[in-house]
């Protein structure tokens, strides 16, 4: 639970690219963006994955996948 992994998150519609990491908890790097969906990654441990994912909810962003990658 306290190793630090990379998560790939995509979510549906294009982030606002503006206010992405200033105003996030974790800072994310995009690998692909269009209007239909965007894909970042983060480098955390669960709990902090966890956040994110309760972050994003709470902004209305619909998540569409979560892998963990180690």
């Amino acid at each position: 639970m306290d190793d630090i992994c990379t998560y790939r998150i995509e979510v549906e519609g294009r982030m606002n690219e503006n206010g992405r990491n200033s105003s996030s908890p974790l800072e994310m790097v995009v690998l692909q963006a269009d209007e239909a969906a965007t894909l970042f990654t983060i480098c955390t441990d669960q709990s902090g994955a966890i956040g994110l994912i309760r972050y994003l909810h709470g902004r209305g962003y619909v998540l569409l996948s979560v892998v963990r990658d180690c």
